[in-house]
């Protein structure tokens, strides 16, 4: 008979886990997958359908409504069925916790688990406030702080995809909680023939390629910085990538009809066709509405991939963006300040190979999965 296990099993809670999609969803699988690989018990609780199953050394549970007050009696009396002690591991964002992300329940059931270690890592703090929003969004940042509060007072121990997320933490929690990027939920590797028979699929370029969800407070600026620097040189191409490209590119396409034939859009594909992809493309356009930061699996991916990024600074964007050096990084969020980062990655020099090459190396030195699953381990008391 196995002696009692005596280091606390990993249990990780998440809004969304695949084949939901979703980046926290597709995060949680690589680090639940990583940290079964050293060695660890590890199980996943997600709402979803198809029960318990193992999946790559994961135990998945999958039940619907699973966060909801409805169904927190039935994730208790399934945590407390599992032998042993129990670390839980919570993927806090809370549009992902269902409630209009005003699941305020669940985070008051989690803070009221002390049988278990309580660990959380904050992908997303709040929801933004701005003075001049409707009343709604009004409550529902107000509601956001509270929520992310409570968790954090209740952990053992909190992580952060941006230190920025700290100004939202109680007083108390923000000298102990842990800065850890967020790495590229992609292959980090792809075949070098499957890359050069897409190209050959494609056509000649050079192509500018971006991944993303395309939602309206990044599609603008994407628009405003692709479509100049498209009509500057007729062999220019655009790659789009990600749930939302097709209806992009049919809007891009409507409002200039000269830039049709030149936009490719791949909407539906799997994660290991995404990387395929990118790695096709010359140059990643990444703008963001807040800037650049550590918590953007996009441009991680694009890193981890070694090609050279184009992208801008914000509000949540770290110094190490600027201290590294692994971007081409325009100042501020002006559309004109990514074209010219871009045109001089575009024009003939070795600026493009040695920032692709300096983005892989920062990558694996910095972001990896691997830097991830050693802080989590380091952290565990054994």
């Amino acid at each position: 008979m196995p002696p009692p296990r005596t280091a606390p099993a990993w249990h990780i809670l998440t809004g969304e886990y695949p084949p939901r999609p979703g980046g926290v969803g597709d995060y949680t699988r690589q680090v639940g997958r990583a940290l079964a690989g050293a060695g660890q018990e590890v199980h996943v609780w997600a709402p979803g359908e198809g029960g318990v199953r193992d999946e790559d050394g994961v135990t998945v549970h999958r039940v619907p409504g699973l966060l909801t007050p409805a169904g927190l009696p039935g994730l208790s009396r399934g945590l407390d069925a599992c032998p042993g002690p129990r670390r839980l591991l919570l993927q806090y964002v809370p549009h992902a916790f269902g409630m209009k992300a005003m699941n305020v329940p669940f985070c008051a059931w989690f803070a009221a688990r002390r049988k278990d270690a309580r660990w959380v890592y904050v992908h997303e703090a709040v929801h933004p406030w701005s003075p001049r929003g409707p009343w709604r969004h009004h409550v529902l940042a107000g509601t956001t702080r509270l929520m992310v509060r409570i968790v954090a007072s209740a952990a053992d121990r909190v992580f952060m995809s941006i230190p920025q997320w700290a100004a939202h933490l109680p007083a108390r929690v923000r000298p102990h909680a842990t800065w850890l990027p967020v790495p590229s939920n992609l292959p980090v590797e792809v075949p070098r023939e499957a890359v050069d028979a897409l190209r050959s699929a494609l056509g000649a370029g050079p192509w500018l390629g971006h991944f993303g969800t395309f939602g309206r407070l990044t599609a603008e600026p994407l628009e405003a910085a692709l479509v100049p620097l498209l009509r500057k040189d007729g062999t220019r191409r655009a790659l789009l990538l990600g749930r939302g490209s097709r209806a992009f590119v049919e809007g891009l396409e409507t409002r200039h009809p000269a830039l049709s034939g030149r936009l490719v859009a791949r909407d539906s594909l799997t994660l290991d066709a995404i990387a395929v992809h990118l790695a096709a493309c010359d140059v990643m356009l990444q703008p963001y509405p807040d800037g650049v930061s550590t918590r953007r699996t996009t441009v991680m991916a694009g890193l981890a991939l070694g090609l050279p990024v184009v992208t801008h600074t914000g509000h949540l964007t770290e110094p190490l963006w600027r201290e590294l050096g692994a971007v081409a990084l325009a100042e501020g969020t002006a559309p004109a300040a990514l074209v010219e980062c871009a045109e001089a990655l575009l024009s003939p020099s070795d600026a493009r190979r040695e920032l692709g090459q300096r983005a892989s190396r920062i990558y694996r030195e910095h972001f990896a999965l691997e830097r991830t699953v050693d802080a989590l381990l380091r952290a565990a008391p054994t």
